[in-house]
């Protein structure tokens, strides 16, 4: 059975650079496009930052473009994204997706809270 669990979320002060973590079991990541996804209270989930399956390729949404940087470790089966100088603004559940390149399915974690606050 395909599974994503997030971690690394809390409390974490402006400015500080936490890593979140996503674990998947039940298939190989390096076939998987793979991407972070967060939604802010009472705002719509959106696409943070994405990684190839061959992890050749990342993007960015711009509000966090130069602060956070995602990556994958095969051997690990898991996909990181460390964020630095973190804002308030950033606060929001963070999810974690796979991207099935033969049939275009996503697959989902249930997501880590991340809480920017002084």
């Amino acid at each position: 059975q395909m599974q994503l669990v997030e971690s690394g979320g809390g409390l974490v002060q402006p400015g500080g650079s936490p890593r979140l973590s996503c674990t998947a079991s039940g298939f190989s990541i390096y076939y998987y496009a793979m991407n972070w996804y967060r939604q802010a209270p009472g705002k719509e989930r959106e696409l943070v930052a994405a990684i190839t399956f061959a992890g050749g390729t990342t993007n960015y949404a711009n509000s966090v473009k130069g602060r956070f940087t995602i990556s994958k470790e095969d051997a690990k089966n898991t996909l990181y994204l460390q964020m630095n100088n973190l804002k308030p603004e950033d606060t929001a559940v963070y999810y974690c997706s796979a991207i099935d390149m033969r049939d275009g399915m996503e697959h989902w974690g249930k997501g880590t809270l991340v809480t920017v606050s002084s």
